[in-house]
């Protein structure tokens, strides 16, 4: 085993978070490693392409965001086409994650460096104050800090990743208590022509909740985004509203962590192709270093170097997964018995349908307008609370690309077909197609699930990957409190289908493209995952019921951090990145403040902890 290098910080993980951290870190002067499990920008796939290239994404079959991607069989990336639903209901799965759930958990990650911020969404607004109090409406877990704590830091983030929005708008029509004369970096992207129809259509009139007695005002509100609408040094080029930026933004207007880690300081170090396998603890439970492997080749495991680096602090920024599975690997922080528990996604009712006319959809980011008046008040004490997001792809995530459309005009005697039951071709199949896909919209109706011990991740010996280490096996569930949101928001959608005079063709079956199928309340339904994994080391008040404090600082080891959307309590409506963004930044400083002391004090380590054996230096192929 190779060991002997020390640096003053180790970073797991070179997503958002553990980028931020590390450039925080390094602009202090500290010497900074970052270990990569992924393999790294000039690396290339099997197929001769970069690591992530928008020619592979075009050439794909399945467009999914992983599609990009190129495959890395010792470090598998979770995938949502490793789910598949079954004819008579429930699901099965077959890919990195081991599932064992009443439901599946239905989104994935990237193992690469950049993790999911390399092909994200890029959407970016503030949780609302409420977020951070649910369990005062009677459900989940209140934050160790608050909205007005953590205000600074959303600043922060929001020059980081170059957001763009309207201070107006969200100040006004989502409640967030922006000071006077805010202006994020860039000013909002344009809206659609079909978030400017919908406002039309929708702005002033009300629908009824059913778990609320009083009616709820439509309002299409511009969604924050790391996205440039100007063009400036710090942040890159403009956003020519391009409809294949997830994954990859072609002209790089889209923040990813490339764009931090181009800024990174001497004194860090990126080390791909190295992943985290244990970490290392004196007697007393202090962590002294982390074990990883090195491999040389992605598409097997030839030949594989375990090494160990010691360092003053490590930061897990792995993914609230991953993190989990070394920290149960390593079997420490875990003295509360919540390590891996409270997995929490926003699971997605997707409802689609036809507008009587032409809306010009795919065209622009996936989304650039909401509904935002769902997402708090009341109501959350009786069902989940809901962001409704405006899709501009038609029915791409719900059924499909327009090319699937065209094969269900090919398709001969099916008299499902828009044709009446014969294949279409020719002028006739062109106006067909062109008409139909031209009125396609969505929506997708993101529900906040609430921290819930059940949900969780373990390891089980028995599901090892390539290089020996546990697989995740994943428990998952949904409560009644999220099918309770499903029901509401399909009622809610029913009734902006009627206002858009729009036919709903909104569909849920069991079967192998909706393995998130159940039925509630005498109703089907399905939801999708919204790639917004969270929870597993929240941070909490006290040491009994968390494993990080508010500084994501694990209580059993003071100079480990847990940092990202692992740590948070509740995850609200808004997608978690900004938030995971401004809490990174936040633990960054006491990090500083940390190393700068130069003063650790150790708590007692948990009951039955032992370091475990040191393991001999070794070359192996596993």
């Amino acid at each position: 085993m190779t060991a002997g290098e020390r640096f003053d910080v180790i970073v797991v993980g070179a997503g958002i978070a553990g980028s931020l951290v590390a450039r925080r870190l390094g602009e202090r002067g500290w010497r900074v490693l970052v270990l990569e499990s992924g393999v790294g920008d000039d690396d290339t796939g099997p197929d001769g392409r970069p690591a992530a290239d928008v020619e592979r994404f075009r050439a794909a079959p399945v467009k999914v965001p992983s599609a990009a991607i190129a495959d890395n069989a010792v470090v598998p990336s979770p995938d949502v086409l490793d789910l598949a639903g079954r004819p008579a209901g429930g699901y099965r799965t077959d890919g990195y994650l081991v599932q064992n759930g009443p439901l599946p958990y239905a989104s994935g990650y990237l193992r690469v460096n950049g993790g999911t911020g390399t092909a994200w969404t890029g959407l970016t607004p503030r949780m609302h104050p409420e977020d951070f109090r649910t369990a005062d409406f009677g459900y989940g877990r209140n934050w160790p800090i608050g909205y007005a704590e953590l205000e600074p830091y959303y600043r922060a983030a929001e020059r980081e990743l170059g957001v763009a929005a309207d201070p107006a708008e969200q100040r006004d029509h989502v409640g967030l208590p922006l000071a006077d004369g805010y202006a994020f970096p860039h000013r909002p992207l344009p809206a659609s022509y079909l978030d400017r129809l919908l406002a039309e259509r929708l702005n002033g009139h009300e629908v009824l909740d059913p778990s609320y007695p009083h009616p709820t005002a439509l309002r299409v509100v511009g969604t924050p985004q790391a996205r440039n609408s100007t063009a400036t040094e710090e942040h890159g080029p403009v956003c020519e509203g391009s409809a294949s930026c997830i994954p990859i933004c072609p002209t790089g207007a889209k923040y990813t962590p490339r764009r931090t880690q181009e800024r990174w300081g001497p004194s860090v170090t990126l080390r791909t192709r190295a992943v985290a396998g244990r970490l290392l603890a004196d007697a007393a439970g202090r962590i002294t270093g982390v074990e990883y492997q090195r491999y040389d080749d992605p598409t097997r495991p030839a030949s594989v170097t375990r090494r160990m680096v010691h360092a003053h602090t490590v930061v897990l920024a792995a993914h609230a997964i991953e993190n989990a599975r070394l920290l149960l690997a390593s079997g420490l922080a875990n003295s509360s018995d919540q390590v891996g528990r409270n997995l929490m996604d926003h699971p997605v009712l997707l409802t689609w349908g036809l507008m009587p006319q032409q809306i010009g959809p795919y065209r622009g980011p996936g989304s650039t307008s909401g509904l935002e008046g769902f997402r708090f008040g009341p109501a959350r004490a009786a069902r989940a609370p809901f962001r409704i997001e405006i899709g501009n792809w038609g029915w791409n995530w719900a059924v499909g690309p327009p090319g699937h459309e065209v094969a269900a005009l090919l398709r001969p005697g099916d008299p499902t077909t828009p044709g009446g039951g014969g294949a279409l071709f020719g002028a006739a199949l062109r106006q067909v197609a062109g008409d139909r896909i031209g009125r396609q919209f969505a929506l997708q109706f993101e529900m906040e699930q609430s921290a819930d011990p059940a949900n969780r991740v373990t390891l089980d010996a028995r599901h090892r990957d390539l290089l020996g280490n546990p697989r995740p096996v994943l428990t998952y569930d949904l409560s009644d409190h999220v099918k309770q949101g499903i029901a509401a928001a399909k009622s809610v959608s029913d009734q902006i289908f009627a206002l858009l005079g729009a036919r709903d063709h909104s569909r849920y079956e069991p079967g192998p493209s909706q393995p998130g199928w159940f039925e509630y309340g005498g109703r089907p339904y399905a939801y999708r995952g919204a790639g917004h994994g969270a929870g597993t080391h929240l941070m909490g008040d006290h040491p009994a019921d968390s494993v990080v404090d508010s500084w994501q600082r694990c209580w059993d080891h003071p100079n480990l951090y847990a940092v990202g959307c692992g740590s948070m309590p509740s995850l609200g409506t808004s997608n978690p990145t900004l938030t995971m963004a401004a809490i990174t930044l936040r633990s960054a400083e006491q990090i500083d403040r940390d190393l700068s002391e130069q003063r650790i004090t150790i708590r007692p380590p948990a009951p039955g902890y032992s370091p475990g054996p040191a393991t001999p230096e070794e070359t192996h192929a596993p």
